[in-house]
């Protein structure tokens, strides 16, 4: 949060509160949106009501201030007594020294509650959205969940902090000025805010092509840094160069840069007359002032300390006014940045945890894998997102259609069992239903005996390990993301791993061997030294049941190799599915599983299969000419002579 966060009086004020979207005051706001807001901010009602105080306090000091400049000033011209005079300065002082801790203890309640505020947003938010299935993240967009963590959390923030203050502030001293001048003279006062629609009906003109102009300049922002986004990333940079894109990336880069300077040289402008335009009105308020109120005082009506106080209050004025001409637009745009975020939070996960889940206690002898007549269509868009996050008027209401039919079968703990056939036949989905990534439609996964549904999540996952054919890992150091699956393992551990996994030759040469940072998504590595440190992972995690979606595709023959070496290892004596399109890394499977269209449509060994000639057979056939049988056989060995 910038220090102008708590700047509610002023030019500066006013100039933010001209620029917000006008149209934010004209929008719905789901029922109950304001009383979440306070309920929101209950934890922090102490804080906040020594903060509204203080500013009502500062408010007085504003107003008591100019009051005993004119008495100083009366004093003086009367002639009056040297000791008032130091005592009203000395008072003065006080205030100004009272002033400045005021101002330092409101920056601090400011802080400490805006602060406070985005730390409990951003942490639910964050939370919650780690909770969506996968889904949600496969529908929305990234940008559009960071600008909920960020834009409208400091959005909603700025409700608790300039947006309150500022309303509290102009309101209170509006109020104790507008009485005091009234007090003092109510000709003049009423005759200075004649003044004010001179000033008010041009600045709204200028408000409003202020918000357009503003308005322009986010959605070139957000144009700009999504273009960078993508193209400063390893496989956006390796497109425009394998294109030859780059004049043109820069070109187009360029314009909009440049709308957007040439933007900001408007606004600047915009806001400058604005500035000049207050202040000359106040100016010539002032000149009013001085010239009625000298008349005043000149013939007996008013002393020369009331026409100094008017003056100065006069100042105080102008301000407050047009602040809260706009606090509607100021209001709105708050609570339409706490809608944002509440509308978020209130996307419930598709997939909890039952109220009487319990932990998923099972060993690795009795950690077998049943599907059970499972039944499976991908969520609707309704379930899972919001039109929001998807950048859309409405969210799709088609029904999705069945991905798996019936599908059962059993994989006896320790066993292998393999899940082959042509692309979208579901077997994918057969992995992802088994730690609840999705969850089935009817019928049952179970583990060990124990619907997967029944106990907590955390227990299920603990239980699993999964390799998928794009390892990912963070742009970290290779000790950080092998600890991402037990933090606490030691160096020793993380390098028996590495070497379980055929790979730590390879980590050792490198010059800062486990801290070597691998870069975005890894692309420092090579596919296979990827997939090589994913199983060192799995093999760190050690989980009884293991899944592997493609592990070795897009792997040569030599990186293929050294991964199913590593393979050979993390399988044995673990329950494992093992999705392939590569048949030669499945002839070791106990059972292999031929899905199509979302059924199993054959099942058996791999030389049974084979000889019973259906779809396993062609799908064989298709992949490996008789010419090609050496180099079969050399890629499977380690899978087949695995130790059982």
């Amino acid at each position: 949060m910038g220090d102008d966060a708590m700047m509610p009086r002023g030019n500066y004020s006013v100039m933010r509160s001209m620029q917000r979207d006008s149209s934010l005051a004209k929008r719905p706001l789901r029922a109950g949106t304001a009383r979440r807001v306070i309920a929101f901010a209950r934890p922090y009602r102490r804080e906040l009501s020594l903060f509204l105080f203080m500013i009502v306090f500062d408010a007085l000091i504003g107003v008591a201030t100019p009051v005993l400049a004119g008495r100083v000033i009366n004093e003086i011209t009367s002639r009056g007594e040297v000791r008032v005079v130091v005592w009203i300065a000395v008072i003065i002082a006080g205030l100004a020294v009272v002033d400045a801790g005021l101002s330092l203890a409101q920056r601090w309640y400011s802080a400490r509650i805006g602060e406070g505020l985005i730390f409990d947003m951003r942490t639910s938010v964050f939370d919650h959205i780690q909770r969506m299935p996968l889904a949600f993240f496969t529908r929305t967009q990234t940008g559009a969940l960071v600008s909920r963590l960020n834009g409208d959390v400091l959005g909603a923030q700025q409700a608790f902090t300039s947006t309150l203050s500022g309303v509290v502030s102009n309101v209170f001293g509006l109020v104790f000025t507008a009485a005091v001048m009234f007090t003092l003279s109510w000709q003049i006062t009423a005759l200075a805010l004649t003044l004010l629609p001179v000033f008010v009906l041009p600045a709204k003109r200028i408000g409003s092509t202020l918000q357009v102009i503003t308005r322009e300049a986010y959605g070139l922002n957000a144009s700009m840094n999504t273009t960078m986004t993508e193209r400063f990333n390893v496989s956006g940079a390796l497109l425009v160069k394998l294109f030859g894109k780059h004049s043109d990336e820069s070109s187009s880069f360029r314009a909009r840069a440049a709308r957007v300077r040439d933007i900001g040289v408007r606004s600047a402008m915009y806001g400058r007359t604005l500035f000049a335009a207050l202040g000359l009105v106040a100016s010539l308020a002032q000149a009013l002032v001085y010239g009625l109120g000298g008349y005043y005082a000149l013939t007996g009506q008013l002393s020369t300390g009331t026409v100094v106080t008017l003056a100065l209050l006069l100042s105080r004025l102008y301000g407050p006014l047009m602040a809260l001409s706009n606090v509607r637009v100021d209001v709105m745009s708050a609570l339409v940045s706490f809608d944002r975020v509440f509308e978020v939070l209130d996307l419930a996960p598709l997939i909890d945890d039952a109220p009487d889940a319990k932990p998923l206690e099972v060993t690795p002898d009795e950690a077998s894998v049943e599907f059970d007549d499972v039944w499976f269509s991908y969520p609707t868009a309704s379930e899972v997102s919001l039109a929001s996050l998807e950048d859309v008027a409405v969210l799709d209401q088609t029904p999705s259609q069945d991905v798996l039919r019936g599908v059962s079968f059993t994989a006896q703990a320790g066993q292998m069992v393999a899940l082959v056939g042509p692309s979208g036949a579901g077997k994918t989905t057969i992995s992802q239903l088994l730690p609840r990534i999705y969850d089935v439609r009817s019928g049952s996964v179970r583990i060990g005996g124990h619907d997967v549904r029944s106990v907590t999540q955390q227990s299920l996952r603990d239980m699993i390990g999964v390799v998928s054919q794009d390892a990912h890992l963070f742009h970290d150091t290779i000790a950080a993301n092998l600890r991402y699956a037990r933090p606490q393992a030691t160096d020793a551990e993380l390098w028996q791993a590495l070497l379980a996994a055929n790979i730590a030759d390879k980590i050792a040469e490198l010059p800062d061997q486990l801290d070597t940072v691998v870069g975005d998504r890894g692309y420092r590595l090579s596919g296979g030294e990827k997939q090589r440190i994913a199983i060192a992972r799995l093999l760190l995690k050690a989980p009884p049941i293991v899944i592997l979606d493609e592990a070795t595709a897009h792997l040569d023959s030599e990186s293929e190799r050294a991964v199913q070496l590593a393979l050979a290892v993390a399988l044995h004596g673990r329950t494992s599915l093992v999705i392939a399109h590569r048949l030669s890394t499945i002839r070791a499977a106990d059972q292999v599983l031929v899905i199509d269209e979302g059924r199993i449509v054959e099942s058996g060994t791999h030389d049974e299969l084979l000889r019973a000639g259906g779809l396993y057979a062609e799908l064989y056939r298709t992949q490996f000419a008789p010419g090609r049988q050496e180099q079969v056989d050399d890629v499977e060995a380690p899978l087949r002579d695995a130790p059982v």
